[in-house]
This record gives C-alpha cells, structure tokens and sequence, in this order.
C-alpha cells in the first residue's frame, strides 16, 4: 500500500493518507496504452501530398509511344518524374487510438499510486495564493524540493492563477483536467485534498 504525503497549510508534511490497496495491483501496461493514445491524440495530422491525379499538369502525351528508344509513358504526372505525384504519401491519416473508459481510469490510479511510491504526491486542503505574487507560489513549490510540479486544484481562481503561470518547471489544471498522461510525466503531484478523495474514490 502506497501513501501520499499531506501537507499542512504552511505547506509541510504533517503525515500522510494510504491509497487504495488495489491500485498496486494494477499493470503498468494501463498507463502505457493511455499514454499512446494522449500522445498520438496530439499530433496535428497535417501532413499530406499529392498523388498523380491531384498535381497539375501532364494533359497530352510527352512523346510519341515508339520510335524515341525509351520508355513509354503517357503522362508528366507520373510519380518518375520530377513534379510528378507522390506514391504512398501521407494523407489524412487517422492517428487516434481508443482506449475504453475503465482503461483510462486504470491508468490515472496506477499514475496516481507510482507518484506515491516515489515520495512525490503531496495532498493540502487547499492550494490557493491570495497575493496573485509569483514569488508566493515559488514558496510553495520550493518546500516541495521537487524537479518540476503538476499543481491539480478543483478550481483555479485569478489570483492563484496570475502567481503560478510564469513559474518555470509547474503546470497547473483543474479537477476535469486530471488525466494519467500529466500524472506520470511530472516529477510530483501536488493536490487539493477534495481532488485527491474524488479520484481515488472514482478509481
């Protein structure tokens, strides 16, 4: 059983909170599979040429079909000529791979549980920088000593807003936006503890 580590409102350890035993019997295949699909879900598909029918050009016979000694060949367009069209190119291809529900959620719980393992979830009542001062919010990360942080709150007000957007090596989403691809591609997760409790009782 994994733990996470809870923080006090001066952003502290003062204990910790078990995850569900189950989540350490989930495969890490899960979180492999979601992460194919969130990544390949990114690519922005616009890659694309023209084939022999799509270039212009190639509307009467280049030479005559006998007597040059050479190849026949009836059209500019052919793919063996230089303006030609491409042969196979890309176009308009589907890069999106389903994973079903129970999946996805299979992954956020493993996320969440190797997070744990490392000493790197850390849970606080409530992440909140009245301020709107970045330095107040490189505070909070600093007491973490993390490499870099996912800050997961249930809703990001202004303030809090205005002091972790320019703040280096931190990204911070709403509840809606939790997904296992964030969780596992930072170094820590700090959360909101009503966040924390609505997904591991979800998982």
């Amino acid at each position: 059983m994994s733990n996470a580590i809870v923080l006090n409102d001066k952003f502290e350890a003062n204990g910790d909170v078990a995850l569900p035993a189950k989540f350490a019997e989930i495969n890490s295949h899960n979180l492999y599979l979601y992460a194919k699909s969130y990544l390949a879900a990114q690519r922005a598909n616009t890659a694309r040429v023209k084939n022999r029918s799509e270039v212009r050009g190639g509307g009467r016979k280049p030479k005559a079909q006998k007597g040059s000694g050479g190849a026949r060949y009836g059209s500019m367009r052919s793919p063996l000529f230089v303006g030609g069209g491409q042969v196979f190119g890309p176009s308009k291809r589907n890069y999106v791979q389903k994973v079903n529900k129970k999946q996805k959620a299979l992954a956020l719980s493993f996320a969440l549980n190797a997070q744990a393992d490392n000493g790197s979830l850390f849970v606080t009542d409530s992440i909140s920088v009245e301020s709107g001062k970045t330095k107040d919010a490189l505070a909070i990360l600093n007491k973490l000593n993390q490499r870099d942080t996912l800050v997961v709150v249930d809703t990001i007000d202004e303030k809090t807003y205005l002091a972790f957007r320019n703040v280096k090596n931190c990204y911070m989403i709403e509840k809606q936006e939790v997904n296992a691809y964030l969780i596992a591609a930072y170094h820590s997760v700090l959360i909101e503890k009503s966040v924390f409790e609505s997904l591991t009782k979800e998982a």
